[in-house]
């Protein structure tokens, strides 16, 4: 059954693979980005998916973006996916509150934002399917990632509350914890330090987007209701608990 499905940050790396995936499963999919036009531009034009420009860390946006999505894409939003997500790197003692805030703002609250504008609809449709990527480091930690390590681990305790408040609705809430992926904000990662990160990894290599995006796909499917409140790590084994 076709669904509206609303991706953030999904016009490049993990979040185009993911409106990409939907898309083909046959989904009416919108993918959402904060400033980069060209490359919005660019994805719409090579896939037909819809783009969204829009502040995920300003609940007013959203429930803006929300509401011209379900009007433009002819439905309720009973996907979403939150994906969107930003790095500031700094060890803490040298870290300004303006990077700790902007990662919280867009890692985390960006859930509470887009959630809190689909949730009602979702419960009273009866159905919904809501998946937020998480990541190794909210699992681990990482050393200079305080910021963004707090956002990734309160999206996992985020994911399995919203989960309880919601199961006996027909909404399932689960969260994916990517490892490293080849992606833009990987390859930024000095050589050698990615050497060593590869290094470490027990499959010997840097995961696809499309690692990510298959395991979503699975996730909003119809067939996976009992799968609620669930973290799925896809690290190639990096970490393991």
């Amino acid at each position: 059954m076709s669904r509206v499905g609303i991706v953030t940050g999904g016009t490049r790396g993990i979040g185009k693979a993911i409106s990409i995936e939907l898309s083909e499963a046959g989904h009416k999919v919108a993918a959402t980005y904060a400033g980069n036009d060209q490359a919005a531009e660019e994805f719409s034009k090579a896939t037909g998916i819809a783009t969204y420009k829009f502040d995920v860390a300003v609940f007013d946006e959203c429930a803006a973006a929300v509401k011209k999505i379900a009007e433009d894409l002819g439905g309720p939003v009973q996907i979403l996916i939150n994906n969107a997500g930003i790095t500031r790197d700094g060890t803490l003692h040298r870290m300004g509150p303006d990077d700790w805030n902007a990662v919280v703002q867009t890692n985390l609250t960006s859930c509470y934002n887009m959630c809190r504008n689909v949730i009602e609809g979702m419960r009273e449709s009866g159905f919904g399917r809501i998946v937020n990527i998480g990541s190794i480091n909210g699992q681990a930690g990482q050393y200079g990632q305080v910021n963004y390590a707090a956002a990734k681990s309160g999206i996992h305790g985020f994911t399995k509350a919203l989960a309880q408040e919601n199961a006996a609705k027909g909404i399932t809430v689960n969260a994916i914890a990517p490892g490293y992926v080849d992606t833009d904000m990987v390859r930024a990662v000095p050589e050698k330090v990615l050497e060593k990160i590869i290094a470490r990894i027990p499959v010997g290599r840097l995961g696809y987007a499309s690692d990510i995006a298959h395991a979503t796909g699975f996730l909003v499917e119809e067939k996976t209701s009992f799968i609620t409140g669930s973290t799925l790590s896809i690290n190639g084994g990096q970490h393991m608990y």
